[in-house]
């Protein structure tokens, strides 16, 4: 088996970054970008279902997620990165050369189906839904994920935020610089925001709450025109009219095959040392949203995977 310099597992804007740095590198990178089929690890990342991307450099009218994600992969290509559609099932990374399994060879006897002297983490993470009927149909229109993302789409428009927690009240918070009006839908009787930002979401005159309210359906045909609502202690039904609906109940890594070999925070996410991408362990990395649990846009996670590339260039050179 050849034993690859750097092998990058993700596929999203930081994967496909170090893809660039270390193929002009000429270090010949493996990309193993994940199976369509799988929500954990879709090919191209969370931009793959979002619609409109305006504030990603360089495009001034805006550009598609996927027209973005694509133009990204072809320079990877372009450079001579090699891409595998394939999902990985296990890692090895007790010892250099590291070990990847692939697809259905997982098996604790078989070996691995990649080697590799680095490799560079870049799986993401996801944004947890509601996981109701359409609901990823809708995303991009009405439906998001990301206020610093689309938030600028619902000027004078009524919007809920979902959710009860700090990331829900900085949502709900910026959304008033656009929205009409803000409603947050919380499924609890009171928030579990910190007081300071429950306290900046309560004195805004935008901004109204629905407790002990959960969404039973999204409302629409091509886009969103309303939810319907249920409150969690009469059972009453209502509707809300509102065009945009964004989901801040939290982000999940997609870090479960690292889980003992790399060491994690609380929230789950890979620990990077200080203004750098390396793990604990030498040869390894890790960049873009699989590590970032504060910034998660687009252009950090970029930036990020230029780290990787730039972090896994010097370390090959030191071998």
């Amino acid at each position: 088996m050849t034993i690859r310099d750097v092998t990058i597992i993700g596929s999203g804007p930081a994967g496909l970054t170090a893809a660039i740095y270390t193929a002009r590198a000429n270090l010949n990178p493996l990309v193993i970008e994940g199976e369509p089929s799988s929500t954990s690890d879709q090919p191209g990342g969370q931009l793959m279902l979002t619609t409109d991307v305006e504030n990603y450099p360089g495009f001034p009218s805006g550009i598609m997620g996927p027209e973005l994600m694509m133009g990204l992969r072809e320079q990877a290509t372009r450079f001579g990165a090699e891409i595998k559609t394939e999902k990985v099932t296990k890692v090895d990374l007790s010892k250099p050369p590291f070990g990847i399994w692939t697809g259905n060879n997982d098996d604790n006897n078989a070996g691995p189906t990649y080697q590799s002297k680095s490799v560079i983490v870049a799986t993401g993470a996801k944004s947890l839904l509601l996981n109701l009927d359409r609901e990823v149909e809708l995303i991009g229109h009405g439906v998001s994920t990301c206020a610093t993302c689309d938030g600028f789409f619902f000027r004078d428009a009524n919007i809920a935020v979902i959710g009860g927690g700090d990331s829900a009240m900085e949502e709900a918070l910026f959304l008033t610089r656009f929205a009409a009006s803000v409603t947050i839908i919380h499924r609890r009787d009171e928030l579990r925001a910190s007081k300071i930002m429950a306290a900046r979401a309560e004195a805004s005159d935008k901004i109204n709450f629905r407790f002990n309210t959960v969404v039973t359906e999204y409302l629409g045909d091509d886009a969103l025109s309303g939810l319907r609502l249920q409150d969690t202690q009469t059972g009453e039904e209502s509707i809300l009219d509102v065009t945009g609906c964004f989901v801040a109940i939290g982000h999940s890594p997609n870090t479960a095959l690292f889980e003992g070999q790399l060491p994690l925070k609380p929230n789950g996410y890979l620990i990077t040392n200080p203004d750098s991408s390396t793990t604990e362990v030498p040869g390894v990395f890790a960049c873009g949203d699989v590590q970032d649990d504060y910034y998660r846009q687009a252009v950090t996670a970029a930036g990020s995977g230029c780290m990787a590339a730039i972090d896994a260039e010097r370390y090959l050179e030191s071998l």
